[in-house]
């Protein structure tokens, strides 16, 4: 292959890219759940961040005197066992469980994509990984997480690095098939033709065409780790009391349901709602991402 020729592949590979995101642009603006579920995001992370603007009541400070009161005009949600206001303590969780699932994401994302990368790019380590990562996912992902806070004990570091380690296979897979396609395609041929590096080929040419899987993945898989990281608060695995995160609310709720129903029910449609959120973004990313939809 001529160098000019190469050259010529090189840069209508990166004007097809600026066309692309612009038109990527324009399907998400258009795509009614993607909105919906921004907005749902962006409810809960303004209010979750500028927690103290939403409410006047102190996170932990215990009230006898109100415990157990059901939603009014004072405590827009009720309050709990002892006397603290739950639209407060949802609020504050919910930096806990957003935290919570944006470092699980970023681990298993970051592990996910690097191995990933050498597997479909390094073929001769391709084996050796995906027996490894098949092994992973003989696990159902909720179990293995279990398993692994069991091992390191119940924290909330922990239960953030168990809920990474699940979803590392999941990123694998994705980004491996999306390298095979794309290290034979014909600007990735250009780029070895002009002696480019294996390190300059990967980063300049196959990580930017392989975003759009890994973004959308990314997206759906936060949901995920919030879910898989309250189901283990839940459990008595993650966060302690009386550190605010959903799943532990909603397990000391449940022991109140006859008395006090608004107990479990409100932290339960945060979980609900914020997983939802996510779904809908990242099915509005995955359908503005497809060049095959209108």
């Amino acid at each position: 292959m001529k160098s000019t020729e190469s050259l010529t592949i090189l840069q209508t590979d990166m004007t097809q890219r600026t066309a692309s995101s612009n038109i990527f642009f324009k399907k998400l603006t258009k795509n009614k759940g993607a909105i919906i579920g921004s907005l749902i995001l962006l409810f809960f992370i303004i209010t979750s961040l500028f927690a103290p603007l939403f409410s006047s009541f102190p996170v932990n400070e215990m009230n006898f005197d109100d415990k157990l009161l059901g939603p009014s005009a004072s405590h827009w949600l009720g309050t709990d066992e002892f006397g603290r206001d739950i639209w407060t303590r949802i609020l504050y969780g919910g930096r806990v469980s957003l935290l919570m699932g944006l470092v699980a994401v970023v681990i298993s994302g970051t592990i996910g994509v690097i191995l990933g990368v050498i597997a479909g790019y390094y073929r001769r380590l391709d084996i050796y990984i995906m027996q490894f990562i098949d092994v992973l996912m003989v696990f159902p992902s909720l179990l293995m997480a279990i398993a692994i806070v069991a091992i390191l004990g119940a924290s909330l570091v922990n239960a953030m690095i168990a809920v990474a380690i699940s979803a590392v296979p999941s990123f694998v897979r994705v980004v491996r098939g999306a390298v095979l396609s794309i290290r034979e395609m014909e600007y990735v041929e250009a780029a070895r033709a002009l002696g480019l590096s294996s390190g300059k080929i990967i980063f300049k040419h196959i990580l930017p065409n392989v975003m759009s899987p890994i973004i959308v993945l990314a997206t759906l898989e936060f949901g995920g780790a919030i879910l898989s990281a309250a189901a283990l608060s839940f459990l008595g695995l993650g966060a302690q009391p009386p550190n605010p995160e959903w799943g532990a609310l909603v397990y000391v709720g449940k022991s109140f349901l006859s008395q006090a129903w608004w107990m479990t029910l409100f932290p339960g449609l945060a979980i609900m709602l914020v997983v939802l959120g996510f779904n809908l973004l990242g099915d509005g990313l995955r359908d503005a991402l497809d060049s095959k939809s209108i």
